[in-house]
């Protein structure tokens, strides 16, 4: 089960399992996350917004994010 987590901290752990920021749109504030052997996930959330248990889980099915790594 998934625990709700702010966003910076998701995002430090998609990095930490080696994922790395792509380069910046012109426009908006949505990040492009690049990771070998995985399609481009857009990262769309701000560091202090909270994400919850449901939205974790599609990021982690996405992403090869665990639980662990939080």
């Amino acid at each position: 089960m998934w625990p709700s987590s702010k966003a910076k901290r998701v995002l430090r752990a998609l990095k930490s399992i080696g994922w790395a920021e792509g380069p910046r749109p012109a426009v908006g504030s949505h990040l492009q996350l690049l990771r070998s052997g995985f399609p481009p996930f857009t990262w769309a959330f701000h560091d202090g917004e909270e994400i919850g248990p449901k939205m974790l889980a599609r990021i982690a099915k996405q992403t090869g994010l665990q639980p662990k790594d939080l």
